[in-house]
């Protein structure tokens, strides 16, 4: 971050409070010791953030603010801010972590190896969370050029969980017995940069490189490879949209080109984008793209910068156009006073139920829960 006085980081703190009042419903902050890369829904109200230094780093469990979830009187309602409700150390970064539906675990992977880490949050009236297991990854360490960002993890009923660095050793554990249920014949050995259910039994892995696998954990079948876009060697992260399988995945690359395909007929693409953003030299890690799961036709992208971007895909045609974002959340940027260098998001997540509520965190080590309005809308 370019060096400012005092008085002129009040002045941009104060106009943007000014403005978030017209361009937000809600907006909470909350400051961790040291920032997450991570955030993942435990609940429709609370949600799990672990640190990613090289040393001891937290784990904790948080309660969103309840005046978030109030719909009538929220002046009135006296919870305002966060809440730690369980809590933990890991000696190991957290480079990605998954809630198992139905239980009350969560599986992480610390970016060094394949191998996930197995933990309780919780239960008989403990506020700990707690390390209570391990699974072998298929390949013990990875090379360093293929290490960042380690292991990738997406998490079923049934305690299973579907995991893996790199294409060639995916895996569908059980998490109970350790018992490997299904393993994809896929021979190349490309670096992952997201692994997703996108039904009960059929999952998207997106590569690094911009390949995506398509494949179904019943079926012997190998599964169905929608090859990279043509062009410029970069990096690519990939997200489905919720909801059936017929649906559709965009791919998004380090210079802001984004894709959409539909997964009935992935080998091309139904539309195209280039995106508003701020091209950086980006590790896998960085950057997060992810559908809305309740607002039709928005994604949200971040890493590229401290914004957060919402993009409205519905008028996203075959010919390439450069589109501008419907919303940006500037917060982290704006807000940070960071001795450490310019203010990157690290994570961003859409409430599963909540249309146009979503949770960010910064490498300042802020989060935000925020609730933005559609000026579109508002406009009319």
């Amino acid at each position: 971050m370019a060096e400012r006085g005092e008085a002129d980081f009040n002045d941009i703190l104060d106009d943007w409070f000014i403005e978030s009042l017209k361009t937000y419903k809600d907006l909470h902050v909350y400051q961790l010791e040291h920032p997450t890369q991570v955030i993942e829904w435990t609940s429709g109200k609370t949600v799990c953030v672990a640190g990613y230094s090289s040393s001891k780093n937290e784990i904790i469990e948080l309660q969103l603010p309840l005046k978030l979830f109030a719909e009538e009187n929220k002046g009135l309602c006296a919870e305002r801010d966060f809440k730690v409700v369980h809590g933990g150390f890991t000696e190991s970064p957290v480079r990605c972590l998954r809630h198992v539906p139905g239980t009350r675990c969560v599986v992480t992977n610390d970016g060094l190896t394949s191998d996930l880490q197995v933990w309780t949050v919780g239960g008989d009236d403990s506020d700990v969370i707690r390390r209570t297991g391990s699974v072998a990854g298929r390949k013990t360490r990875r090379k360093k050029s293929d290490s960042e960002g380690g292991s990738r993890i997406a998490a079923r009923h049934s305690s299973q969980v579907l995991h893996g660095a790199q294409s060639d050793d995916i895996q569908l554990t059980q998490l109970t017995s350790g018992q490997i249920l299904y393993t994809p014949e896929i021979t190349s050995s490309d670096p992952l940069s997201s692994l997703q259910f996108v039904s009960d039994d059929v999952f998207l892995a997106g590569c690094c490189n911009g390949n995506v696998y398509i494949a179904d954990t019943r079926a012997s079948a190998s599964p169905q490879l929608s090859p990279a876009p043509p062009g410029e060697s970069v990096l690519w992260w990939t997200d489905a949209a919720a909801g059936a399988s017929s649906g559709s995945f965009i791919r998004v690359s380090s210079s802001g080109l984004a894709e959409i395909s539909d997964l009935r007929n992935p080998g091309a693409a139904v539309s195209r984008a280039q995106l508003s953003v701020q091209s950086r030299r980006c590790n896998p890690g960085d950057v997060t793209v992810s559908w809305a799961p309740a607002l039709n036709d928005c994604i949200a992208v971040s890493g590229f910068s401290g914004l957060v971007q919402i993009y409205n895909t519905s008028g996203w045609g075959a010919e390439l156009q450069e589109v501008q974002p419907l919303f940006e959340h500037r917060g982290h940027a704006v807000s940070s006073q960071s001795d450490e260098g310019d203010v990157f998001a690290t994570s961003q997540l859409w409430h599963p139920e909540r249309p146009r509520t979503l949770l960010s965190a910064a490498s300042d080590g802020s989060v935000h829960v925020w609730d933005w309005v559609d000026q579109s809308d508002a406009d009319r």
